[in-house]
């Protein structure tokens, strides 16, 4: 079993704590464990500046032993990144294949905690690896960005599609919609591969820090090119009243619930 680092109970409860951020207090590790003899093998550090290593997405083939891990912002430039796991010679290892730039931003346009960088970080929030094992899509919560990358060589990724909603400063548009505010964070892939689902709320105690306004919920599907590429759906778009909707799933099965079976 592969198992991350968010924070502890009283580190994400409450909301983000700036101290303990700063101080690289949130989690930075992967953690590698024997389920059989309920033994932990192999801790890999990522740094103490790569803070919050959040979502795991296992290759779907159960013959392949390697992954993805999204790790939330860095300390050095509020950056966010994409780390591969693999297992190499009999010990697990852990590299980074993917880095997500912050944008820089006027002050007067971020939030309280954000003002001092003028820059909005991407915080990857959420990953997902299409059932194929071909595509990997990532949500930026905080610039708003949705991004699609072929990891078909899973340590030399290739980004193949874009699109925006929402984010703390750009407010990117919907068709059917004006200016929003939230960014895409959980995302779920049909098995097809053709669809992805978003929608834009992170946690009740830290929607408000990153987006003071309240988040006001909403879920939008965006095509899939089986070739790479997307668009978002101009037609499919759900406003939530009161309510900010998290997880996404789908009947009939989804790439975060289906994997291949052992031969």
């Amino acid at each position: 079993m592969i198992s991350s680092e968010w924070g502890t109970p009283n580190m994400v409860e409450a909301g983000l704590n700036p101290d303990l951020l700063m101080q690289g207090k949130y989690g930075h590790q992967l953690h590698i464990w024997d389920l059989r003899r309920r033994r932990h093998l192999q801790a890999l550090d990522l740094g103490a500046e790569q803070q919050m290593v959040l979502e795991l997405r296992p290759s779907h083939d159960p013959n392949k032993e390697y992954g993805f891990v999204g790790v939330v912002v860095s300390l050095k430039d509020l950056s966010a990144s994409i780390w591969a796991w693999h297992r190499s010679n009999g010990s697990w290892q852990v590299q980074k294949v993917i880095e997500v730039p912050a944008e820089p931003a006027p002050p007067e346009q971020l939030p309280e905690a954000l003002k001092p960088f003028g820059a909005v970080p991407p915080l990857i929030t959420d990953i997902n690896l299409s059932l194929d094992d071909r595509f990997l899509y990532i949500s930026c919560w905080g610039t708003g960005e949705f991004q699609q990358w072929d990891v078909s060589d899973p340590f030399s990724p290739k980004k193949t599609g874009s699109v925006r909603l929402g984010g703390i400063v750009s407010r990117a548009s919907h068709p059917k919609n004006g200016a929003l505010n939230g960014g895409p964070q959980m995302v779920e892939v049909s098995r097809d591969g053709r669809r992805a689902y978003v929608t834009n709320s992170l946690y009740g105690s830290w929607d408000p820090i990153f987006y003071p306004e309240g988040i006001r919920g909403w879920l939008a599907k965006i095509d899939a090119d089986p070739a790479g590429g997307l668009r978002l759906d101009p037609d499919l778009f759900l406003e939530f009243a009161g309510e900010r909707p998290h997880q996404v799933r789908l009947e009939g099965g989804d790439a975060s619930s289906d994997s291949y079976c052992f031969p």
